[in-house]
């Protein structure tokens, strides 16, 4: 199923926005005119024990990981290189939306992204970005919302 298609299905307001290919989000917000701040990065990460994690942060910020394991419960988190993100999530590096990964992942979404009603995260490619409102992150991805970056 296309991210598209999931996202339909899931009756989600989204909006596709077309842009240049990047890869970093400094770069996405840049060519789409769309504040820094408002441009996730969605980091997947593995716990200790192996579990997959993906860290939805805003894209002017750094993420703590001791927080993200401390908001998760577990002992350690760290990055996934970005060959083996691609693999978990279905989407490479700077295309990695919020939700709808070939993996199901626990998400933990920094809080000061709930200060915006819309957030930008990867639109599947690298070439577009994806609009969603927030609250839909945090819902169809049973978010837990947690203060992850420094």
């Amino acid at each position: 199923m296309s991210l598209e298609e999931y996202l339909l299905e899931k009756n989600v307001w989204h909006r596709f926005v077309e842009k240049a290919e990047t890869i970093h989000t400094a770069d996405a917000a840049r060519v789409a005119s769309v504040p820094l701040s408002k441009v996730t990065k969605n980091l997947v990460s593995t716990t200790d024990s192996g579990e997959y994690i993906l860290l939805v942060v805003p894209g002017d910020r750094k993420v703590n990981l001791d927080a993200a394991a401390k908001a998760a419960n577990v002992k350690k988190i760290k990055l996934v290189p970005f060959s083996e993100a691609e693999r978990i999530s279905g989407y490479p590096p700077g295309g990695t939306p919020s939700l709808g990964h070939k993996t199901r992942m626990r998400t933990i979404l920094e809080k000061v992204l709930l200060d915006y009603d819309t957030v930008y995260c990867g639109g599947g490619s690298r070439d577009k970005l994806l609009e969603l409102r927030t609250q839909d992150i945090v819902k169809l991805s049973n978010a837990t919302v947690a203060g992850i970056v420094e």
